[in-house]
């Protein structure tokens, strides 16, 4: 398989790396997900949890829109899945959800994400809009570079328990 993270020069600078490193994370979580219709990815493949891929996805668009609208822009519009009393609506509340009205709003939580980053420097400091924590945009990168390595390791077992299939 071709990794775009290792095609970058030796002494790219450091928002390269980042976003680079993050983007290749985000479409790990396409590539683990692809191919499968709705039904298995609501299926909760691992008996011990709860976790399903379609959770993962509309997970990770909330963290999205957390991190860099309420975070970096100061601007958080409100939680995408959490309107039940249930703060784990986005992985709970999935009866319904198909896997491309999913992908849409992640995508557009990702461009959005995108676009804040691109008209910021790395060490400006801003102050979540909920929280009121100073928050860097290098920060943020490496947080999501964590957060998604880690769900994608979730959806790899997930992806492995509903057909076999191997991810990264």
């Amino acid at each position: 398989m071709h990794d775009d993270r290792f095609q970058l020069p030796a002494d790219a600078d450091e928002r390269t790396l980042l976003t680079c490193f993050l983007d290749w994370h985000r479409n790990a979580l396409v590539r683990t997900c692809a191919g499968l219709p709705d039904e298995q990815l609501r299926r909760r493949a691992v008996p011990t949890s709860d976790l399903t891929l379609l959770g993962l996805v509309r997970h990770l668009a909330g963290v999205e829109r957390w991190y860099f609208q309420g975070g970096i822009a100061e601007n958080y519009p409100g939680s995408l899945y959490t309107a039940t009393d249930d703060p784990k609506g986005d992985f709970n509340d999935i009866d319904s959800a198909t896997g491309e009205e999913s992908f849409a709003i992640w995508r557009a939580e990702v461009e959005t994400s995108r676009r804040i980053t691109a008209g910021r420097p790395l060490e400006a400091l801003s102050t979540h809009s909920i929280t009121g924590q100073s928050l860097s945009l290098r920060w943020v990168l490496n947080h999501m570079i964590d957060e998604y390595a880690r769900h994608n390791g979730h959806a790899d077992l997930i992806r492995e328990a509903i057909d076999g299939q191997v991810g990264e």
